[in-house]
């Protein structure tokens, strides 16, 4: 048994691990070509987050995708490298808006460099990915308009809120399905369909990654509250300090509107108030940790695990289905 990729997912077949590890060691060439630049300084930027690591979730999925064809067709590594390219890229945009200080455990190049640098590496990032998705042909170019359209609408809103009569939760999850979940659901896409994969197994792994990519974000959502800094690799309550309104807050939230019980509206009141004192965040995380909110919040996502889970059941049975259903596992677990 061998432990691969970012979740730790233990492969039980030797010729399935060689083809993942193999990819991913292609895709790891391809991104830092991609983010060569005749301008040395470009390529320090744009390789700023390269070289800082990640788990290369998108990527890991391509190739297992991949697995349902021919995996080791022309086109499966590039379609790798494009999907994790413009996750890079929304990354630099990302800590631009949130004004974050770290990502993947180093300076973020807003920090670093400003944040004129940081969009336009952002943009350097995206223009890279287009180059190499027009290798790829018309089809790949229109998925992947299309999906970018859906992530850049779903950061659009989550900055708007949800407009009037409009339940947050929904909104949010509505959110999470474009910001998140397509470019997940591209990654499923294009392994299978490069992959030269039968069209129905490749609808099948696109539904699959969109429901995997929300769950994922939400364990994301949970280990903000509930992970001390050893288990989520970042700051507990990063999201609570900076008012970002995640999932358990906004189940906090729906809980004090229905109920109007005084420790939830108390709650509220202390978690959308002023948290950079550092004993009124702690106080808020530890009274979050208590409420029925977060096990809330983990139910949806153990939700949108099983539902990509039993998505996968018409696929032919094999090891990359037995990894694909694993990667459900250890979504959930993360949020455990």
């Amino acid at each position: 048994m061998t432990v691969v990729g970012p979740f730790g997912l233990s492969v039980r077949d030797q010729a399935l691990e060689a083809d993942v590890q193999t990819g991913l060691a292609a895709v790891e060439a391809g991104l830092l070509d991609a983010t060569k630049s005749d301008v040395p300084f470009i390529t320090e930027a744009a390789q700023h987050l390269v070289l800082a690591g990640g788990k290369r979730f998108r990527p890991l999925l391509v190739m297992l995708a991949a697995q349902f064809g021919d995996p080791y067709a022309p086109g499966v590594v590039p379609s790798a490298v494009v999907v994790e390219l413009t996750h890079l890229a929304t990354l630099y945009h990302d800590d631009v808006m949130d004004a974050a200080d770290v990502r993947r455990g180093v300076p973020s190049a807003n920090t670093r460099w400003g944040n004129s640098i940081a969009v336009l590496t952002g943009d350097f990032l995206f223009a890279r990915a287009s180059h190499t998705l027009a290798d790829l042909g018309p089809e790949a170019v229109r998925i992947q308009s299309e999906a970018f359209e859906r992530l850049v609408t779903g950061q659009i809103l989550e900055t708007a809120g949800p407009g009037e009569g409009i339940d947050p939760v929904d909104h949010y999850l509505d959110v999470l399905g474009g910001k998140t979940g397509s470019l997940v659901a591209v990654s499923c896409r294009f392994g299978a369909m490069m992959a030269g994969a039968d069209e129905s197994v490749v609808d099948t792994l696109t539904q699959y990654g969109e429901r995997l990519g929300v769950a994922f974000q939400l364990a994301d959502d949970v280990l903000d509250i509930a992970s001390d800094s050893h288990e989520s690799g970042k700051t507990p309550g990063t999201d609570l300090r900076e008012g970002v309104p995640t999932l358990p807050v906004l189940r906090l939230r729906a809980a004090a509107a229905a109920h109007g019980r005084p420790e939830d509206l108390e709650l509220v009141a202390l978690v959308d108030g002023d948290l950079s004192d550092d004993e009124r965040h702690a106080e808020a995380l530890r009274r979050l940790r208590a409420h029925p909110a977060l096990e809330q919040a983990r139910r949806d996502t153990v939700r949108y695990a099983e539902e990509a889970r039993a998505l996968l059941a018409p696929l032919p049975d094999g090891y990359a289905k037995a990894a694909l259903a694993e990667m459900c596992d250890a979504v959930v677990h993360r949020a455990g």
